[in-house]
Parts: structure tokens; sequence; C-alpha cells
């Protein structure tokens, strides 16, 4: 079986910090990997807010999540606190790829590596939307 391997981007532009809660995690005691995911929604989320956004409203259209490919590289554990670094990459007419590096913050460990897929969403017509330039501008400058 081929193994998922996320190509990290040269530069992150965007990124916070999240701690791990006691609802993270699972019963062998690390975050549980559906947990992981809640974790970069909630970096996804303060990355669009640094940018000037919400995930329903970029330059009038909104977003939706179209794969989610995830990478564990090391263990989290409750009471440590993540780094989460956000880039974008690959963008095609309708889309990107938001790429996260996730470390434990006070050693820098590697936890994980994740790639969301997004397209972008007309919510009042119901269908997809081209890239808003504006978006691309923001989201690849430098200290997004």
């Amino acid at each position: 079986m081929a193994r998922i391997n996320i190509e990290l981007p040269a530069h992150f532009p965007f990124s916070t910090r999240v701690h791990v809660y006691t609802s993270h995690i699972n019963e062998a005691g690390h975050v549980d990997n559906a947990q992981l995911l809640t974790l970069v929604s909630e970096a996804r989320q303060r990355f669009f807010k640094a940018l000037g956004y919400t995930q329903t409203r970029v330059e009038d259209v909104g977003i939706v999540i179209a794969d989610a490919a995830v990478q564990y590289l090391s263990e989290a554990f409750h009471g440590e606190e993540l780094t989460i670094d956000v880039a974008t990459a690959d963008f095609n007419k309708y889309g990107c790829d938001l790429v996260y590096r996730i470390r434990e913050a006070q050693a820098g460990r590697d936890v994980a590596r994740v790639k969301n897929g997004i397209v972008f969403y007309d919510y009042t017509t119901r269908k997809i939307s081209t890239v808003p330039a504006e978006f691309v501008r923001r989201s690849t400058a430098a200290g997004a």
C-alpha cells in the first residue's frame, strides 16, 4: 500500500498555535485522528480571518473542502501546544490546496502534515466559482 507523502512548500505565510485538550485525546492517550482534523479546521478558520475573510465570505463567494489527506508523523498529547503553519499551493481555476505543517511548539517535533483541497463556491447560486484573484494575492503574501 502506498503511503501518503505531503510535500511542504518552502514558505508558510501564516502560523497559529492551538492547545491539545482532553476532548482531542482518544483511548490510546494521544490526539485522535478525527480530532486532528478539528484542530486543522480551527487553524483554517484563523487563517481566513487573518486574511480578512470567513470561509463563507471570500470576495462574495465561499469555500468547500473537496478532500483531505493526513500524514501522521508522531503522537501529540494532552496539554501540549501545537504550532500549525498554513500555506496555499497548487492553484487551479476553481480552487487550491491548503497545506498544514503541525509541530509540537516547545520542542518543534513534527506531528503531522495535512492537505485540504478547497473549491470556491457561490452559496447563492449553489455552484462552484473561480478563485478570486484577491484571495490569491492575500494568501500568498508574506505574513498573511
